[in-house]
């Protein structure tokens, strides 16, 4: 779809907000938008800017909120970094330890600053962004675009080139800017802050909570490199399906450089089964989300271990064709199974989740036909068992367990799978 400049758009948004103590409330909207602003003139450069190459496959790391909410301090965060390298995390793919809410104090300082919580980060951020750089990972952090942040702490509004700059000097490298407590407008407010940290020359992803797709202002607009499209994940099945399904309505928006992001991971909180958990992690990979983790890595089992560092799964996600994968069988059904295709770099390559939604095993066939490949001999890598299914004429079939997946490589047509030993 082609917007042009000044096109009006309404985009009707439910948002939900799950707090930190009492469970999920409503709030109130926050005021969109609709009028697109202007496109700005690009200007050909020979270099390509930090900013945009700051995310061109989708971000991978761990955010303290799924798991710990507002129980977070120097300590555990830490352990947490140690952990993300000791599990294999690390070398997997994940590079971001983010802060989330309630790691400030109450109270800006006499210039207006914002401070960290003296009793829970004593050594202040610039220390701890030292510890994590030390590791080879990366730090982010957490502000609101209001006047208050979800947890009640200072929000940015009227401080976003105050709060950029202090960000930038803490060397922070991922800022996740939430949604609360509005009284400006919603589509300045998130440019505010883009342009604030862009001006800081520091590289800083710029993550959008916007609690839903923030309208097609974005694209083109070079504003964020992932905007939230749906309201806050829950550690059910349920609600696992009600983000994915939201999700899928926006995949054309996604690519390098800026991702439709569907919440973080809950694998591994204990909500779900292993199983669901696989299930749960193969959609956001097929999705190309952003994989950011939301439990505690320092006491995971080795089976969430596995989920989270599935080196062929991860690699979907992290495709350099950056195309968001979608559902390619009938409209989405909480009981039904359904088929999911992404199209991979190489000739003739595509993923393939067979995601059954259903109660009961069941048997789900693909044709090469619905996945655009030409019909004939195909080979087959299961990309959870790390093996090779072998060679199929025109279609694929497989029993997929209730709540599960069976998620392979399809090439065909003269493509190749790369040998890759097995687990």
């Amino acid at each position: 779809m082609k917007i042009q400049p000044g096109f009006k758009v309404a985009i009707p948004i439910t948002f939900i907000f799950c707090g930190l103590a009492s469970g999920c409330k409503g709030v109130p909207t926050p005021t969109l938008t609709p009028t697109l602003a202007p496109l700005p003139t690009l200007t050909p450069s020979p270099t390509v800017p930090a900013w945009d190459n700051l995310a061109l496959t989708p971000p991978m790391g761990w955010n303290s909120f799924n798991h710990f909410g507002c129980n977070v301090d120097e300590t555990v965060i830490q352990e947490i970094a140690d952990s993300m390298v000791s599990s294999g995390m690390q070398a997997a793919g994940y590079r971001y330890v983010n802060l989330d809410d309630c790691w400030m104090a109450p109270k800006r300082d006499a210039g207006g600053s914002l401070q960290a919580d003296p009793k829970k980060f004593p050594s202040g951020i610039k220390a701890f962004a030292d510890y994590v750089h030390a590791k080879g990972l990366k730090l982010g952090i957490y502000l609101d675009r209001g006047t208050k942040t979800c947890g009640g702490y200072p929000g940015s509004y009227g401080h976003e080139i105050q709060d950029a700059n202090l960000l930038a000097s803490w060397e922070v490298d991922f800022l996740k800017y939430d949604n609360c407590s509005p009284v400006g407008n919603f589509v300045t407010d998130y440019q505010k802050m883009s342009s604030a940290l862009k001006a800081t020359g520091r590289p800083i992803l710029f993550s959008m909570c916007t609690w839903g797709f923030p309208g097609y202002w974005v694209i083109g607009s070079d504003v964020g490199h992932m905007w939230r499209t749906t309201s806050d994940i829950q550690d059910n099945w349920p609600r696992m399906l009600i983000i994915l399904d939201a999700n899928n309505v926006y995949a054309s928006f996604a690519g390098p450089g800026h991702w439709n992001d569907p919440d973080m991971l809950e694998v591994g909180n204990g909500g779900m089964s292993d199983l669901e958990y696989q299930s749960h992690f193969t959609m956001w990979a097929i999705m190309a989300a952003p994989l950011i983790a939301g439990n505690d890595l320092r006491s995971m089992s080795q089976a969430i271990r596995d989920i989270l560092t599935a080196p062929e799964v991860i690699a979907v996600d992290q495709d350099v064709l950056g195309i968001q994968g979608t559902r390619i069988s009938a409209t989405a059904a909480s009981d039904k199974p359904e088929i999911w295709s992404k199209t991979l770099s190489g000739v003739n390559a595509r993923a393939v989740v067979l995601f059954n939604r259903s109660e009961a095993a069941v048997d789900m066939t693909v044709s090469w036909s619905d996945l655009g490949l030409p019909s004939g001999a195909a080979a087959v890598r299961d990309l959870w068992n790390r093996t090779d299914r072998g060679i199929f004429q025109d279609r694929f079939t497989a029993n997929v367990p209730p709540h599960g997946v069976v998620f392979i490589k399809v090439v065909s047509g003269g493509g190749n799978i790369p040998s890759i030993t097995p687990a």
